[in-house]
């Protein structure tokens, strides 16, 4: 039987479902006018309440950030400008695919949602525990947290459904191959790196820009659970981190990460052997160092669970002068996503509620009205923008750098090149060791090989490609044929996957 003809919601023929318009074949500026993006991303987000429909189970407390290291010249944010300055945080912490009531030691990505309350306004910095993700274009997100959340006939968590979208993204291997060493399965919040992952712009006063990555490094120490033990302490106390993370600020054992950055001048931007934009990719430390900048202590646990943990809404989208977006496909799409997803689940006034107010400034812009208002509603002043009446002005000294960008317009599909998979082979010789790596193959073993044997295949096959070590390893480990899974890796996507169909 012929494939059915995919539509967007009113019936109209999508030409392509892999990719966002953007203004270039690279990591890219994605355009508004996407509106198969914009209907596709607005239903996810309001697939499921009330819960976040990623991120649901988390943790959360107070603390501040303070500035050890002045790079200020980098960056016009004032909560930047000097060595010594304290600006007042929260944070959550997150498992991602599971539902509220799931376990946090599940082999999952752990999120790492910060809110910085600064006098500029509320800046929201939205990383994971792991320095990559899956895809690199906004597009597949939905598709992908299908894949982590429950098949849609047996409401049951399925492998082969997990491991038939990533066997088929090749751009996953990396983040993959992260997740099932034991980085995906933390000893508890305490004890994990924090990584924006994405690329993000630093500007200073003379619009003069930098790209950077953030990096929270524990000061306990990165610590992690064998899967065997995550599986143990899944049974005996599905809520350990939470309530590891709550007891040690309760007895005053403050949880601190050592803050850093790498920095890259868009002119090495331009030059580097990776796309710097592409968040399936890591910058290496031997290129670009990690420069500290601060301290973050968290030391304060909330009042009241709902009223502050899950009722905090955090964006990628939110801003403050001196920081801004970059061409990352993913993070193009996450600027709208996310801050969508909060006005479905907490409402469109949800930055009135006290843990999303910015402490530092004042809101005051012409936005009237909507569910549960519980300002003064902007009282008698205009609710119109121009106006003779002295209401609020725009600040042009605010105004971000120029980003000259050469647009084709198209909706450009990113092709799996090799370079995918080099540095999922560096990691494997270079970073893990032979404990390591034999966690990890157990690992997936123990998951892949729930998995459909012809996916089991196509996946094993990612992995040979990137390293024939690890591949083999794999292989034998599942009991395939690793001549097969040989064969297998020297495909293009679009063979192996005709080979490996049901």
């Amino acid at each position: 039987m012929a494939n059915k003809k995919l539509t967007t919601n009113k019936g109209i023929p999508v030409p392509n479902d892999q990719a966002s318009i953007t203004t270039g074949k690279g990591s890219s500026y994605t355009l508004i006018q996407d509106t198969h993006l914009m209907e596709k991303l607005a239903h996810f987000t309001r697939e499921r309440t009330p819960e976040r429909v990623v991120h649901a189970k988390g943790a959360g407390a107070h603390g501040y950030f303070e500035v050890t290291n002045d790079l200020s010249k980098y960056s016009r944010a004032k909560f930047l400008s000097e060595v010594g300055k304290k600006t007042d945080m929260f944070v959550r912490f997150s498992t991602v695919g599971g539902e509220k009531g799931s376990a946090d030691a599940k082999r999952d990505p752990r999120g790492f949602a910060l809110k910085f309350y600064t006098e500029e306004g509320n800046y929201d910095l939205v990383g994971n525990n792991i320095p990559i993700f899956f895809i690199r274009d906004a597009i597949k997100f939905p598709d992908f947290v299908h894949t982590q959340k429950r098949d849609p006939t047996t409401n049951l968590a399925d492998t082969t459904m997990f491991w038939d979208f990533l066997s088929l993204t090749p751009e996953s291997v990396h983040q993959a191959t992260f997740l099932f060493t034991d980085r995906g399965t933390p000893l508890n919040y305490r004890h994990m790196d924090g990584f924006s992952s994405h690329t993000y712009m630093w500007y200073n006063e003379k619009n003069e820009y930098v790209w950077v990555k953030y990096h929270f490094k524990t000061v306990l120490g990165n610590a992690t659970l064998t899967n065997d033990e995550a599986v143990k302490i899944c049974g005996e106390n599905p809520d350990h981190a939470t309530e590891d993370l709550f007891i040690a600020i309760e007895e005053e054992d403050y949880p601190q990460w050592d803050v850093f950055v790498q920095i890259m001048t868009p002119e090495e931007a331009l030059e580097y052997q990776f796309d710097p934009f592409d968040v399936t990719k890591v910058w290496y430390h031997g290129d670009y160092p990690l420069i500290p900048l601060g301290k973050m202590v968290l030391n304060r646990n909330p009042k009241n669970y709902f009223a502050e943990v899950e009722q905090a809404a955090f964006a990628p989208s939110n801003f403050v002068p001196g920081i801004g977006p970059s061409p990352d496909r993913l993070l193009q799409g996450r600027l709208f996503a996310y801050e969508d997803a909060q006005r479905h689940r907490l409402g469109a006034n949800h930055h009135q509620i006290p843990i999303n107010r910015p402490k530092n400034a004042k809101a005051t812009n012409y936005q009237r009205d909507g569910p549960m208002n519980v300002s003064d509603n902007g009282g008698s002043t205009p609710n119109y923008y121009p106006n003779s009446f002295n209401g609020s002005e725009p600040d042009s000294t605010v105004t971000p750098p120029t980003i000259d960008v050469d647009a084709h317009i198209n909706r450009h599909t990113r092709e799996i090149e090799d370079v995918d998979f080099v540095q999922v082979g560096e990691f494997w010789r270079r970073v893990l060791s032979k404990t390591d790596k034999e966690h990890l193959v157990y690992n997936l073993k123990q998951h892949l090989g729930n998995a459909q044997e012809r996916i089991q295949y196509r996946q094993t096959a990612l992995f040979y490609k990137a390293e024939p070590e690890y591949g083999t390893a794999v292989a034998n480990a599942l009991g395939l044929n690793t001549e097969k899974v040989k064969e297998l890796s020297s495909l293009t996507p679009e063979e192996r996957a005709n080979a490996t169909k049901q």
